[in-house]
């Protein structure tokens, strides 16, 4: 099977490339930007491997894509590239459009034009994954859970550039009857993600004795799905998605905000304990501009058709992650000195 991943460099895009480069009957493409999220020191033990090929480019761009397409002759596509930081797009939101919106259009009629030379057998395998948030669906109240027919109410520029993104993909498929299949999957967590988002940056703040900051009152809930569990969501989307259908895929863990910051806090103070506890580090701070208050996940589609579960429990998950940080400062300490120090965004609007 031959497949071709956008945004492979990056958090969740870097583990679907680690995960498929270690089955025998795969050969994949990376097709990444290299934005600053995105990190090939992520992918450096496919360095060399013969089923593996990484490609610098953008998926605005039309020529490249045709090319990669005719040459490389994917089987699939998984579509991971898109900016996804909300703080970030609170503060500038055209890059959002651009890669989110503009991108996927570019993507998909690029896969359309592809698939369209293909014949037989060949024409009916072709996929097309692409993987988006429940961010789309906006904010739950302190009950409920969102589904495949939860509506769409993005609430931010980088929810409302995915739902765009989430309608284009459909349209294609409804219209041209591109095989495209749709999943919203909850806040990942795990290894190597880049250090801006919660997890990390608190690890990391804390670890360093920096200011933890938790936005609002911390009573946020987010349902946290390892992300080795979202890939292996993803390899069964491919191999037993239906086109045209959707799976939210959530890893059945809610939490708030300050629960998991706590949590974080108290696993530092057994790992790498200070002359204080961790948790005096916490402090609350102005909240996000329009931040949801609740999300939550209903995954009864994705593990009644395909079988999936998430294999973590987040306790065990986040214990996991805080080692590997622990671990591995010579992976994000060039990520904090040269890309983004663990300050916060997102307070004010550029123009």
């Amino acid at each position: 099977m031959r497949v071709l991943v956008t945004g492979g460099a990056g958090f969740i895009g870097s583990a679907v490339c680690r995960r498929l480069a270690r089955a025998a009957d795969c050969d994949l493409l990376n097709l990444d930007k290299l934005t600053y999220a995105a990190n090939l020191e992520s992918l450096a033990g496919l360095d060399g491997d013969r089923g593996y090929r990484f490609v610098r480019g953008d998926i605005c761009d039309r020529s490249l894509l045709a090319k990669l397409f005719a040459e490389f002759q994917p089987d699939a596509v998984i579509h991971l590239a898109a900016e996804s930081h909300v703080d970030r797009s609170i503060m500038a939101s055209d890059v959002f459009v651009q890669t989110n919106v503009v991108g996927t259009h570019s993507l998909l009629e690029a896969a359309l034009t592809y698939r369209e030379t293909l014949v037989g057998e060949a024409r009916a395998a072709f996929r097309l994954l692409h993987v988006s948030t429940d961010e789309v669906f906006g904010s739950l109240g302190e009950t409920g859970r969102f589904n495949e027919d939860s509506a769409y109410d993005p609430r931010s520029p980088y929810s409302a550039s995915k739902a765009a993104a989430d309608h284009l993909v459909g349209a294609w498929g409804h219209t041209y009857g591109l095989p495209v299949i749709i999943s919203n999957c909850s806040n990942n967590y795990g290894p190597f993600q880049f250090p801006e988002k919660l997890i990390p940056t608190v690890i990391l703040n804390a670890r360093e004795g920096r200011p933890v900051d938790v936005y609002g009152d911390g009573g946020n809930v987010r349902d946290w799905l390892h992300v080795d569990d979202h890939v292996d969501a993803m390899v069964r989307m491919l191999e037993g998605g239906r086109p045209g259908r959707t799976y939210v895929v959530g890893g059945d863990s809610e939490r708030t905000n300050i629960a998991v910051v706590e949590g974080i806090c108290a696993l530092l103070d057994e790992m790498a304990p200070g002359a204080t506890p961790h948790r005096e580090l916490i402090q609350f701070v102005e909240d996000r501009p329009g931040h949801d208050r609740r999300y939550a996940i209903d995954a009864s589609r994705i593990r009644s058709e395909l079988g999936w579960a998430p294999a973590h429990t987040f306790d065990q998950g986040l214990r996991e992650t805080v080692q590997w940080y622990l671990d591995h400062e010579s992976w994000w300490r060039q990520l904090r000195e040269k890309r983004h120090g663990g300050d916060r965004l997102g307070l004010k609007r550029e123009v």
